[in-house]
């Protein structure tokens, strides 16, 4: 795989419409209330499983752009670079820098994995009353 090929448009789409639709389906959750549990559960699991594919692909995103940064040395070449003003090199270093130290991949880790553990307890808590 190529480290500067972006992915493919449809999937690309497919992980947007996966963050869109797990958006949606935890926020109608207090209409759902009014209507059948059985919904607010349905739109739960849309909504948490919706965030588990969003937000690893949003880790792997962050990665790979840092992994590029580091890899083609991005931040000395910024430095070092020939600009047609000042104020373009400020912003591509600005893009290079934060693109280097942004925690934003380690929020999108910690929401994928606080989902993959509320759907484990979801699913657990649902079999245990389903079952138990």
């Amino acid at each position: 795989m190529d480290i500067l090929k972006p992915n493919p448009r449809p999937v690309r789409i497919f992980f947007f419409w996966s963050g869109v639709i797990a958006t949606l389906a935890y926020r109608i959750i207090i209409v759902l209330n009014y209507y059948s549990p059985v919904w607010v559960k349905i739109s739960w699991y849309v909504g948490t499983i919706g965030f588990i594919i969003f937000f690893w692909h949003r880790y792997v995103i962050d990665k790979k752009r840092s992994k590029v940064v580091d890899d083609y040395k991005l931040l000395e070449a910024v430095e070092r670079g020939l600009y047609d003003s000042t104020e373009q090199k400020k912003a591509m270093e600005y893009v290079v820098r934060t693109t280097q130290t942004s925690r934003s991949k380690w929020n999108s880790m910690f929401i994928f994995g606080m989902s993959v553990l509320a759907l484990i307890v979801g699913l657990a808590l649902d079999l245990y009353n389903l079952y138990g």
